[in-house]
């Protein structure tokens, strides 16, 4: 599947390989939002935010770097364990909570993103609106209060992180999970998948999802998505390419793809999603 970029959507210039939805479908979805909604789910680094929250953290490190040792101790699909020696090292060099929570929370807001998250509060009757995030509970929580977004989203689905009482800031893998495509300590598809098979038991059936992403770990929930779905990968970034990849291997995706570059993009697709 080719992909779309939400400027040109927006300009009602379309591409004949891409999956679109109709002006009467969307009608469609209007009428049935008295009694469905939209999902919006949301990676967090580079997409929220515009930065990678565990590496702006290093930032309080001496010298702001991290030693050879740390490093090069790292091993692909292991993360969290990684951050867990970076957290014991800026312990062991007296870097507090209060020190860490004032870095985080000079960490930018992807451009437009602010507005975007606005407008989301603004119509929770209309989203419901996640967060499944390779980052930690303690760093969203910080980063998300600057902005008073706490109440923008419904849930926050993500590494679990606490202060000891040494002081420390400790970090466990979200949860077990068997799939062979994601790093050991998250699959966002089965985050995705178990949301909304949850919320389809209480009553909730999403008129559409919306995915919004920029990573290699975003791939796996996106394949989840139905043709009714839109996945949004980030202009430029790894999920992008891979999207594009797996089009050229003649092996596309089942949803609709639009790329975005900042949140008024997604914040303009929202107001013709949900206009009358």
């Amino acid at each position: 599947m080719k992909n779309l970029g939400l400027k040109s959507w927006l300009c009602s210039c379309w591409c004949p390989m891409v999956t679109r939805l109709s002006v009467q479908k969307i009608a469609r979805m209007n009428s049935y939002q008295s009694t469905m909604k939209f999902l919006l789910a949301f990676d967090f680094d580079y997409t929220v935010i515009d930065e990678n929250s565990d590496t702006w953290i290093v930032k309080c490190a001496p010298e702001e770097k991290l030693p050879i040792g740390i490093k090069s101790s790292y091993k692909k699909g292991h993360w969290t364990e990684y951050m867990g020696r970076v957290f014991i090292y800026l312990g062991d060099n007296g870097v507090k909570e209060a020190e860490m929570k004032r870095m985080m929370t000079t960490i930018p807001f992807t451009t437009g993103m602010t507005d975007l998250l606005g407008f989301i509060g603004m119509n929770k009757e209309l989203f419901d609106c996640i967060i499944i995030s390779d980052s930690n509970t303690v760093f969203i929580d910080w980063i998300l209060g600057v902005g008073n977004f706490h109440r923008v989203f419904d849930e926050v689905f993500t590494n679990p992180a606490t202060f000891s009482d040494t002081g420390y800031l400790t970090v466990q893998n979200f949860h077990d999970h068997s799939c062979v495509e994601c790093p050991k300590n998250l699959c966002k598809r089965k985050v995705l998948e178990e949301f909304v098979d949850k919320q389809l038991q209480q009553g909730v059936n999403y008129t559409q999802i919306v995915y919004i992403g920029d990573g290699g770990n975003d791939l796996c929930p996106v394949k989840f998505l139905k043709k009714n779905d839109i996945a949004m990968p980030r202009q430029g970034y790894t999920l992008e390419k891979l999207i594009s990849q797996m089009s050229q291997d003649l092996s596309p995706i089942e949803c609709s793809v639009l790329v975005w570059s900042s949140g008024i993009e997604i914040l303009s697709y929202l107001k013709i999603l949900i206009k009358e």
